[in-house]
């Protein structure tokens, strides 16, 4: 009896290790971001945090704090950068730091979304990052759209000779307004939030915006015409500390490296449908989407092409990106 009596101490004794085991507490990861809910970046961070969750078998909890609530972007990718955060959401912010980065954001440089996620999902993506977790003290884990550009204005545009001497609102950087110079128009660097004062006082005659941005604000109620130039696809992708990601156990390297991937596929598939459901709410408001002749498209791909050269003196390996990227058309 004095035997059994042990035996079943010892179990008891290792079924509450097992059970306080199974119940520790989960792993917090806090991940940044900049856009409000329901934006495919804070889609993508949300569903981040399921996958791993599930894979994990609950030991990760990604909280995740969208609309700039740690922040602005360039403070929470520098406490990205500390280990203060583990994680966030951007886009070509961080190319300050490797300067191949904004390559991301080329003008012209792809054709449709299947296009552009070959590249994302092969060697594009592998090149635009090579180096930058050394430099950065960041990994990029994945790449998903956010939408392309496409230009709203108060008149048809029908050919590159519309756009001459157009005054369109473009974001202050240096890629875009020099895009936007390659194109003839009379580019104005502002703040998102001052374009619609701006086009109700005419200081502008228009700009550009994702489909889903397009909607949301409802721009075309003062910008009715909306061409479907799809001249810069804006990128994102989530980020983690490099020391914390190496830090992480192999099999639960493998859990990140998986769900950054399954997120990333599940914006790319749901952007499709967020541009379908804008440009009928576009139609039903009164707004009209065009889309450009074959000749208006060669003229905007010749000057994305122009506006190349800004890579070409701080990109070393500018060349095998394009290279790559155009590997990836469909011939």
């Amino acid at each position: 009896m004095k035997r059994l009596g042990i035996f079943f101490l010892a179990l008891a004794v290792f079924s509450f290790g097992v059970a306080a085991n199974t119940h520790a507490a989960p792993v917090v990861i806090k991940m940044a971001g900049m856009k409000p809910e329901g934006e495919p970046e804070t889609i993508g961070m949300h569903k981040f945090g399921e996958i791993l969750k599930k894979l994990s078998n609950g030991k990760y909890e990604v909280q995740v704090f969208p609309n700039s609530q740690l922040g602005k972007e360039d403070a929470y990718i520098a406490n990205t950068r500390k280990g203060t955060i583990q994680m966030n959401a951007t886009g070509t912010q961080v190319s300050a730091m490797h300067p191949a980065m904004a390559m991301l954001e080329t003008p012209m440089l792809f054709e449709n979304l299947d296009h552009a996620r070959r590249a994302m999902e092969g060697k594009t993506f592998e090149l635009i990052n090579a180096g930058f977790p050394e430099k950065s003290g960041l990994r990029m884990l994945n790449a998903f759209p956010l939408g392309f550009r496409h230009f709203y204005s108060k008149k048809p545009l029908k050919s590159m000779n519309d756009l001459k001497g157009l005054k369109m609102r473009v974001p202050n950087i240096p890629l875009y307004v020099n895009f936007a110079k390659e194109c003839g128009i009379s580019g104005q660097p502002m703040p998102f939030a001052e374009v619609p004062a701006a086009l109700d006082q005419g200081v502008i005659d228009g700009g550009d915006s994702p489909f889903a941005d397009i909607a949301a604000l409802k721009m075309y109620e003062i910008t009715p015409q909306i061409t479907m130039s799809g001249h810069i696809l804006i990128i994102h992708g989530l980020f983690i500390n490099e020391a914390f990601y190496q830090g992480l156990p192999a099999q639960d390297k493998t859990w990140v490296d998986q769900a950054a991937k399954e997120s990333a596929d599940y914006v790319w598939n749901a952007i499709a449908e967020i541009e379908k459901k804008a440009i009928k709410e576009i139609g039903e408001g009164g707004g009209t989407v065009s889309v450009p002749s074959k000749e208006f498209r060669d003229g905007m791909v010749e000057a994305g092409k122009r506006s190349w050269k800004l890579f070409y003196d701080t990109v070393p390996n500018a060349q095998a990106i394009l290279d790559s990227a155009e590997a990836y058309k469909t011939k």
